[in-house]
């Protein structure tokens, strides 16, 4: 099977020195993971209005905001339109320097391409006119340029210890991060941004809970890693794209055990009839089903 194949490569991957340019070739080429869609740009938008109207609802102020992002990727659609928006300056940090030139100038065409067939604005709302024509007018060809001109600093680093100053930011955000990142390291991440968010900060978390291997191989389901043992789920996982298999509790209690409350959560429901047909771990077994199966999760917070 597909996903089997590509478990094979990636846990191979991890192993060898420069393994992120190494999996980098093989998503671009490969699997042609890495590349700038349609859709998965429209998605990223949908984030960024949703982020926006998180601080916007619950913090302090909805212009001139300092914004944190956790997972820059390897394109900046998200910071940018923050920039758009109003953000005074978007900090996003990474694990592994994953900009490209070449993809992050794509991101800006990308932004051109929308606002020339209107589908800019009928997506993205909230635009700041300037600002949008500032973007419009960007011929800068090197990441580092252009990241400065729209108030961006990628920096690259662990998050659980940024070194940051207190009550920083107003506003924190992740976009299909958090399912990456293995439960005591998220904790120890969860904890910092409690630091560095300012008084009354919001926090935004985008969470994809499908099994991330059915994004490539159709033949099998989103639930279909959560069939495997811790042990048996050690020797596929790898430290390339590992996968945590959080279900919805498990993030609720990781937020309750850190005292965050939760101001907003909104779910896609899932396939239950999927999931039923899934042999489930013991580790899974003893939920309830139409919480293991939701899939996707928008986590909202005041710190």
């Amino acid at each position: 099977m597909i996903w089997i194949l590509k478990a094979v490569v990636q846990k191979t991957i991890s192993f060898l020195p420069a393994s992120q340019r190494i999996n980098y070739f093989f998503q671009k080429h490969i699997t042609k993971g890495v590349s700038l869609s349609d859709d998965w740009f429209e998605d990223k938008l949908i984030h960024c209005n949703s982020h926006f109207a998180a601080v916007k609802k619950y913090g302090n102020q909805a212009s001139g905001i300092k914004v944190f992002e956790l997972g820059t990727g390897w394109f900046p659609v998200v910071p940018l339109g923050l920039y758009l928006c109003g953000a005074d300056e978007v900090m996003t940090y990474d694990l592994n320097s994953l900009l490209r030139d070449g993809n992050v100038k794509a991101t800006v065409e990308k932004f051109k391409t929308y606002h020339k067939n209107g589908k800019l604005r009928q997506i993205f709302n909230g635009m700041d006119e300037e600002r949008l024509n500032t973007l419009l007018a960007c011929e800068e060809k090197t990441t580092k340029k252009i990241l400065e001109k729209f108030k961006i600093k990628a920096i690259v680093g662990d998050a659980s210890k940024t070194q940051l100053p207190s009550h920083s930011f107003d506003l924190i955000i992740s976009n299909n991060v958090f399912e990456h990142i293995y439960p005591e390291i998220l904790k120890n991440i969860l904890t910092e941004f409690k630091r560095i968010a300012k008084p009354k900060g919001v926090m935004s978390h985008f969470i994809d809970m499908s099994d991330h291997f059915a994004h490539l191989d159709k033949k099998i389901t989103i639930y279909n890693f959560l069939k495997f043992s811790e042990n048996k789920w050690k020797w596929i996982d790898n430290s390339i794209q590992p996968m945590n298999r959080m279900r919805i509790y498990d993030y609720r209690k990781t937020y309750s055990d850190l005292n965050i409350a939760i101001a907003e959560e909104k779910n896609r429901e899932g396939n239950l009839a999927e999931l039923k047909r899934i042999n489930l771990a013991e580790k899974f077994s003893g939920q309830p089903l139409e919480q293991t199966a939701i899939s996707h999760s928008l986590i909202i917070s005041i710190l």
